[in-house]
């Protein structure tokens, strides 16, 4: 009976295992087709033009829509463990939810931390060398002198990086203890880089978050259809046809010696030809979306954002008052044994709702700092090389998002 009994456990623990094997597959599946639509709607079409250049452009494709997957399930994956904590406490004898476990989620938490650091220290300087190859001299140009390059970059820049770390770790602690940790690669090394990455993070978020929620409101009134408070469109219009009859007329009478005056207007009439779109698009919008969608929104943005900082600001006091209110580094209750909100599901899906407006707002904050600026990604014309860093900032600033959504408990 003993040896029956172990047989049935290790069969159970197998099909266990192959289900969350094929769940995470699954999960990861979707959010790699939904990332690769992603990346090309913003790619260059004109970038795949020679054979050698289209295959490594492929390559570099791939593994940036690999990265930025992974930056989405880093994303997700907070809101995901918290409803599948709510949802087992809501129903704990479900037989339809009992592949959502505890395991599954450590399992997805291990995954997303595992595919982090090969994304940040392998894939993506890879297909940053890799694009950016040529071959050695001396050598036949092809892929393989390109990878050559590509491989012999990544292992004297892994050099250099971990001599910088050993530096510091030796100048910071040197005791015997230590010392002899700075030899262990898996434990030391990668664990403290992406710790460095994740702090990285939290100074990119601290700096990015408060300026995306002060954009929020620029952002979405440019994306909503204001509403026609005292304003005649149709006078608008009609001046902003005029104007652009005029600028094509000029266009058209210029010699084509004065090259800076053609681009000149040439930018001008661009300018008022979007001008003209925005407000045909005011004067088609129903009343509807005009006087009640864009209120609605900027009340529920004003709602968000007092609530956010109101939580920031009782954190701090609790932390400045009492003591207790520190972390300790325990691990608190499993998942499914107690909710993760005092106000039950109620408060939880408010968390999972500021998270995403969290993430939303440091991005948007993100590009609208001037050192990124010229990271916006444009609609089919944006280099590899930009979609690359865009990938990079996207994973650094997730892998940081669980550690910033703590000051929102």
């Amino acid at each position: 009976m003993e040896g029956q009994d172990e047989v049935s456990a290790r069969e159970q623990h197998f099909h266990s295992q192959v289900r969350e094997s094929t769940i995470c597959f699954l999960l990861f599946a979707i959010l790699y087709i939904v990332s690769y639509f992603i990346i090309t709607r913003y790619k260059r079409k004109s970038d795949e033009q020679e054979d050698e250049d289209a295959i490594v452009n492929r390559i570099s494709l791939f593994l940036s829509t690999f990265t930025l997957a992974v930056s989405a399930g880093a994303v997700l994956l907070l809101p995901f463990s918290i409803i599948s904590n709510e949802i087992l406490l809501s129903f704990p004898q479900n037989y339809y939810i009992q592949w959502l476990n505890g395991s599954l989620i450590h399992g997805l938490w291990n995954l997303a931390s595992l595919f982090s650091n090969l994304c940040l220290f392998v894939l993506m300087p890879f297909a940053f060398f890799f694009l950016e190859s040529e071959g050695f001299a001396g050598l036949k140009k092809g892929i393989r002198a390109r990878i050559l390059e590509t491989v012999v970059m990544l292992v004297l820049l892994a050099l250099l990086i971990l001599g910088i770390v050993w530096v510091a770790s030796a100048l910071i602690d040197n005791d015997a203890a230590s010392m002899e940790s700075l030899y262990d690669l898996w434990e030391f090394y990668l664990p403290y880089l992406y710790s460095c990455i994740s702090l990285m993070g939290c100074l990119l978020l601290l700096l990015c978050t408060p300026v995306g929620l002060s954009r929020m409101f620029t952002v979405m009134g440019q994306l909503l259809v204001k509403p026609t408070i005292l304003e005649d469109l149709d006078e608008q219009i009609y001046i902003i046809t005029l104007e652009e009859e005029a600028l094509q007329r000029r266009l058209n009478g210029l010699s084509s010696s004065v090259d800076y005056n053609i681009m000149d207007l040439e930018q001008e009439l661009e300018n008022v030809k979007t001008l003209k779109t925005k407000l045909e698009r005011r004067k088609k919008a129903s009343a509807w979306e005009r006087n009640l969608v864009y209120p609605a929104v900027m009340v529920l943005l004003l709602i968000e954002t007092s609530i956010s900082v109101l939580l920031v600001a009782c954190n701090i006091l609790c932390l400045l008052v009492d003591e207790t209110a520190m972390p300790k580094g325990t691990r608190g209750p499993g998942i499914g044994n107690a909710s993760l909100s005092a106000f039950g599901f109620v408060g939880a899906a408010l968390e999972i709702i500021l998270i995403f407006y969290l993430m939303v707002s440091s991005v948007v904050g993100f590009y609208s700092l001037r050192f990124f600026g010229n990271f916006i990604p444009k609609k089919d014309d944006t280099t590899m090389t930009k979609i690359i860093g865009n990938c990079v900032s996207i994973l650094v600033l997730s892998s940081a998002l669980p550690v910033m959504s703590r000051t929102l408990e």
